[in-house]
């Protein structure tokens, strides 16, 4: 296989699993590593991807897209964690949930729950899951954020405060070893940080994209989650910290289209 056409393979590779590592390249290429970061500078310098701990991604997920954009991205990864989150919930209690690509997902597997207490400052999931089996949805208000029409600011935020839930299910950009769990927007993770404190049970729902990765807001501590529910298993260094952090974590099965 020439420079140019592996080059063209890989860059394909990242536009599907939108963030790859060298490891899982050279797997998928059947290359050597050294060979995967020889190609990889080329992209790098061109523009078309960028380096982040522990692989490649591509530029446009450093900013934060549309929440049905974001939606359209590691759809069989988010279906599936959603399954398993759903698995999580009784029916009878109360969940705040906040506004995310993958808890978008969570409130579509949450369809045949019944007698659901929900608190979301996201119209969508509010939407999805009101008129349904008796639940009892609680929206936010506020100014509605203009990539994923959910409520922020201090409205929502005293409205979500009135709350006392038995658990709580949050959807982040980035997950580090270190920095524990960020988001992008300062509006979002102070919403989360929010949630965070009214919930018993913290339920953390993020695809393994957003493992190694950080965001310019931290919303909590790796010690402040109580369950992960991921994709596939972190890194050796996430892996420690989680563990040392007591953070429990569920591996969802994915299945190819």
């Amino acid at each position: 296989m020439n420079k140019s056409v592996r080059q063209n393979e890989i860059f394909k590779l990242v536009k599907q699993k939108q963030t790859c590592t060298i490891a899982e390249l050279a797997d998928r290429l059947n290359v050597s590593g050294e060979t995967i970061r020889r190609n990889v500078k080329r992209l790098v310098d061109e523009g078309l991807v960028l380096k982040v701990h522990g692989g490649i991604t591509l530029p446009f997920l450093e900013h934060e897209p549309h929440l049905l954009k974001r939606m359209a991205t590691q759809i069989n990864e988010k279906k599936a964690i959603a399954e398993l989150v759903a698995g999580q919930i009784e029916d009878g209690d109360s969940v705040i949930i906040d506004s995310g690509s993958t808890t978008a997902y969570v409130a579509k597997a949450l369809k045949n729950h019944s007698n659901l207490t929900v608190v979301t400052n996201s119209s969508y999931i509010a939407s999805q899951l009101a008129g349904f089996n008796n639940n009892r949805i609680f929206m936010a208000g506020g100014e509605l954020g203009s990539h994923d029409a959910a409520a922020y600011g201090p409205s929502a935020i005293d409205f979500i405060s009135k709350f006392e839930a038995k658990k709580a299910i949050l959807s982040i950009a980035a997950l580090h070893e270190t920095k524990g769990c960020m988001d992008h927007h300062l509006c979002e993770a102070e919403v989360s940080k929010t949630i965070i404190k009214q919930a018993q049970m913290i339920i953390v729902a993020t695809d393994s994209s957003k493992f190694g990765r950080t965001g310019l807001m931290k919303v909590c501590e790796l010690h402040e989650i109580d369950l992960l529910v991921t994709d596939e298993k972190p890194g050796q260094d996430l892996q420690i910290s989680l563990d040392s952090a007591k953070v429990k974590i569920l591996i969802a099965e994915t299945t190819s289209n």
